[in-house]
């Protein structure tokens, strides 16, 4: 018998379904790590939580430390989408850079973020993870578009990676490791952000002696 149009695939979950099955299942890894913490999370419990076979979770993820993986990736694409997007504008650099830095504090100080430094700073196997997926993915897209300002002579800098880590340094300052620590986040995101790029522009101004130079 000829299989009606539609149904040769009958068995299998189509793509847009597949994925939300796998979205469900890093949301659920999500509970279970607020619940458990990174050693107490277990493959059976997350397919429990999410309504899926232990099996399937393997076959998808490899292990439990593929499954954290691609929950950070999740969590990075995401991010960097957001990044890109507050970088795109092609208005003030002023604007432009507070825009990035106030969506950089509110993922790094958002739960989802803070739960997951935390689960690397319990588990060594995943800040390797956490740092290529995230901040070394981020980085060169806010180095990219430092460098373009320089060649547009808006900035005096040196390496454009040295630029970014200055910025970086400046809008985050001690505000994720407090919060790491147990303190509220901060409500002031935004003037934080305002203040912290003041800075870097009034460093990496043209004849300013505070410009980093590579060194």
């Amino acid at each position: 018998m000829t299989p009606r149009q539609g149904d040769s695939r009958r068995g299998r979950p189509r793509q847009g379904e597949a994925d939300a099955r796998r979205a469900a299942v890093l949301e659920a890894a999500f509970a279970e790590l607020v619940q458990h913490g990174y050693a107490g999370t277990t493959m059976l419990g997350i397919a429990r939580r999410a309504g899926a076979s232990k099996e399937t979770l393997y076959h998808w993820f490899g292990n439990k430390r593929g499954l954290f993986a691609a929950m950070i990736r999740r969590q990075s694409e995401l991010a960097n989408a957001q990044m890109a997007a507050a970088l795109e504008h092609r208005s003030d650099p002023r604007e432009t850079l507070t825009g990035f830095a106030v969506s950089l504090l509110q993922l790094l100080l958002g739960t989802y973020s803070i739960t997951l430094n935390r689960a690397a700073i319990a588990a060594p196997e995943l800040a390797d993870v956490l740092l290529a997926e995230g901040r070394h993915t981020t980085g060169p897209l806010v180095a990219d578009y430092l460098a373009r300002l320089a060649e547009d002579g808006e900035l005096a800098i040196g390496e454009p990676e040295d630029a970014f880590r200055l910025l970086y340094g400046l809008v985050v300052s001690d505000s994720q490791i407090r919060v790491l620590l147990g303190e509220p986040p901060p409500t002031d995101i935004q003037d934080r952000a305002r203040r912290a790029v003041d800075r870097f522009l009034t460093l990496t101004a043209h004849g300013s002696s505070g410009a980093p130079d590579g060194d």
